[in-house]
């Protein structure tokens, strides 16, 4: 077990503090994502949690680096000793006592498919989810343009465009010719092939008249941190209004 606490660099200053209650890499392996790589800021995958004092004051950010869906009990059992927490899985689960994020197109399903609200075992949008993330890439338009009018134009709940990051050259990246659309450049602490701010922005212009689509970890000028975000506490907020709320009989 983890001995001394490590904050998510990316997290910062943010108002957040990362919780991983669970030893050992992600179960779910999915290609490219940051937590189980050897360049992780938990690159020993081992549990990461802090204590009650140290998330004082910050929303806890249950599972940046594994998912909520592995070891359930494990991880509700340890985010119960904070006054404010979300969990965050890829996994169509939702059941769980807080606010809860889903990311709807991971590991193969991110050029192919998404989660919908029937895969989650559930006719109508539970009242804990904060919001969905979409792991957007240039080439996967079409499956994106369908999960935004799914999720926010027939159910009202905001969508968070995660756009991915690649260790080699995103080969299918080709776009305009034989221009491409990513180039090398650090994020936080590595280095990758990460969308052109210019590609960025055209994406992100499509979908400037709904008003509930953003952008995690991207700007115009590039990758921000979790500080100049804000999406979040805003929508981690949102959530628990919207869960005390009594619906009048």
């Amino acid at each position: 077990m983890q001995m001394q606490y490590v904050e998510n660099p990316k997290l910062k200053g943010s108002g957040l503090i990362a919780c991983v209650p669970q030893d050992g890499p992600c179960p779910f392996g999915c290609k490219d994502c940051f937590a189980n790589a050897a360049n992780s800021y938990l690159p020993e995958h081992l549990s990461n949690i802090p204590t009650p004092e140290q998330a004082a004051g910050r929303v806890v950010r249950v599972n940046d680096a594994n998912d909520s869906n592995n070891q359930r009990e494990l991880v509700i059992a340890v985010a119960e000793q904070y006054p404010d927490a979300f969990y965050n899985t890829s996994r169509p689960k939702l059941d769980f006592p807080g606010p809860v994020v889903l990311t709807l197109n991971p590991g193969e399903k991110t050029d192919q498919s998404f989660w919908r609200i029937e895969d989650c075992g559930l006719k109508i949008v539970p009242k804990n989810l904060m919001f969905v993330r979409f792991r957007t890439n240039i080439w996967n338009g079409i499956l994106r343009d369908e999960a935004v009018k799914y999720w926010t134009m027939e159910r009202g709940i905001p969508i968070v465009l995660v756009f991915v990051a690649y260790h080699e050259e995103p080969v299918m990246g080709v776009m305009r010719g034989e221009e491409i659309g990513y180039t090398q450049r650090k994020r936080t602490l590595n280095t990758y092939w990460a969308i052109r701010p210019d590609v960025w922005k055209m994406i992100m212009k499509s979908y400037q008249d709904n008003s509930l689509v953003y952008s995690c970890g991207e700007g115009p000028q590039g990758s921000i941190k979790c500080e100049r975000c804000g999406n979040c506490l805003r929508e981690y907020f949102a959530t628990k209004e919207r869960m005390k709320a009594v619906t009048p009989v």
